[in-house]
């Protein structure tokens, strides 16, 4: 009988079979994009607040990660786009717990996590103490949160008002609170070993460059910093592909290693 040939379909669906379900039951959208036949790692990109895993960055990154045989997965975090729960539920904590979600499904894979903006909070919130992420992205990666609500949200009234005049995004109390509690990643980011990057434009009015500077500070230098000449913070126009060519080049050195 002829040996069944591996494609890269049945690769990436081996990877996570099935269902993405969080501690609370409920189900996070995700696609999965194939790579090399066999390959066992795999990266997971995480989206900002009040994004979605089709926001046309990552999926940019998931088709450059494509090009040069490296799989990824993309997902919503719960109460965002296609996923189940509720958007005022939204919290960077429930978000570190979705994260381990999705890793609970990928046990002895290496996996790269690449997180934008609040999301880039995320992962080193869970990098730092989950030991199944082997190398971390941070894109215009959020490091000062209370500062980032003030800024953002301080003339908002929680419960009443929305974010960016966004009716689908109401600003809820416990958004606004777990921010405040947080206050910054810091000492996390202090506790990161593992392989760093971190992206950021220059022109980021959202969550200003500082933020990965100071990231970088308090991992002792470390980290990889690319800082990309006049992009926004969502890597519009030219920028997406200078943000998706410095990640792709820094996952195949990570790959390699």
């Amino acid at each position: 009988m002829a040996k069944k040939r591996t494609t890269r379909t049945d690769s990436v669906h081996r990877l996570m079979p099935g269902p993405i379900l969080n501690t609370f039951g409920e189900r996070l959208d995700h696609e999965l994009c194939a790579g090399d036949p066999g390959a066992d790692d795999l990266v997971v990109i995480g989206h900002g607040v009040t994004a979605n895993r089709d926001r046309p960055w990552l999926v940019a990154l998931s088709a450059a990660l494509t090009e040069v045989g490296i799989p990824s997965l993309r997902f919503s975090f719960s109460g965002n786009g296609d996923s189940d729960g509720r958007f005022e539920d939204s919290t960077i904590t429930k978000e570190v717990a979705d994260l381990g979600s999705v890793l609970d499904g990928l046990e002895g894979r290496r996996v790269v996590y690449v997180g934008h903006s609040m999301g880039g909070a995320v992962g080193v919130l869970r990098a730092a103490t989950d030991d199944r992420i082997r190398a971390l992205a941070s894109l215009a990666g959020m490091v000062h949160t209370r500062d980032f609500a003030e800024r953002k949200f301080g003339a908002l009234e929680p419960g009443r008002d929305v974010m960016w005049e966004k009716p689908e995004c109401p600003l809820s109390r416990a958004f606004v609170d777990d921010l405040t509690a947080i206050d910054d990643v810091l000492p996390q980011a202090a506790k990161i070993r593992i392989p760093w990057l971190l992206v950021h434009g220059t022109d980021d009015t959202v969550v200003p460059p500082r933020d990965s500077h100071d990231a970088r500070t308090a991992a002792g230098e470390r980290p990889e910093l690319v800082e990309l000449e006049s992009a926004d913070h969502v890597f519009t126009g030219d920028a997406t592909r200078a943000m998706t060519e410095a990640v792709v080049a820094w996952c195949r050195r990570v790959r390699a290693d």
